[in-house]
């Protein structure tokens, strides 16, 4: 635990190199929290940050699916912090929903280029426990936020809960490198928010809707649209009421 620090996923990458098995690097106050897109990410008092250093064997592109195991050990994590009553499911490509609302965040950072050095990885996680950012302060048309203690009445400290991920997490990542992605690719779109439904994918400077249908076998979204059926590797997705 550090008491503060600009990035937990800064951290992680700076220790990687000489840590000796995964790291759970976690903080209190976090200064300079990145999300994706290069955005930042704002941490009120009591809420979660931190990442995992590792360094696994693979590929940029294998170690990409490490957001799907991070996705799934976030969903545990939550279900077992929130209770039964609690809505979860994860919106594509790495947040995660609680009754609705946007309760955390996952962002995938990494240096190297494999070889005998291998990829240093940081798997950094967001978790509004607590407080819920300020709305006004996020792009236009993005999920509203959540906390757990807001819409759960749930106290949950930070130590408490990566107690809960940790653990969810190496389960998950277990599976993925003794069984590969398609157990972790079903119970991920087993958990996905609006499957089945129409979503609005934001490429660069162009929008296309459609069916989401799931993703494939590279974590990529599938839409079904009046063109066809399309993977999507990358993109910004809204829900047809954030249009």
């Amino acid at each position: 635990m550090l008491p503060r620090v600009d990035s937990t996923n800064a951290e992680a990458l700076r220790q990687a190199a000489t840590l000796g098995a995964p790291t759970w690097i976690m903080t209190r106050d976090q200064t300079a929290g990145r999300a994706r897109r290069g955005r930042g990410w704002v941490m009120p008092a009591g809420n979660f940050a931190a990442s995992l250093a590792a360094r696994p064997p693979g590929t940029p592109a294998d170690l990409s699916l490490y957001s799907f195991v991070a996705a799934l050990a976030l969903h545990e994590a939550l279900a077992a912090a929130c209770g039964p009553a609690a809505r979860l499911a994860i919106k594509w490509p790495n947040d995660v929903l609680l009754n609705g609302g946007k309760v955390a965040g996952i962002l995938l950072e990494s240096t190297g280029q494999g070889g005998r050095g291998g990829i240093a990885l940081a798997v950094g996680i967001g978790v509004n426990l607590a407080a819920a950012p300020d709305a006004a302060a996020l792009e236009p048309r993005a999920v509203a936020p959540v906390s757990v203690l807001g819409e759960t009445g749930h106290k949950v400290s930070p130590e408490e809960f990566l107690d809960l991920l940790a653990p969810a997490f190496a389960r998950w990542q277990q599976q993925l490198e003794t069984l590969g992605f398609a157990p972790i690719r079903s119970a991920w779109v087993a958990r996905a928010a609006r499957l089945g439904q129409t979503i609005t994918a934001r490429i660069g400077t162009t929008t296309r809707s459609g069916r989401f249908e799931g993703i494939d076998d590279s974590g990529a979204l599938i839409l079904v649209t009046a063109a066809g059926r399309e993977a999507i590797p990358a993109a910004e997705i809204f829900f047809e009421e954030d249009a």
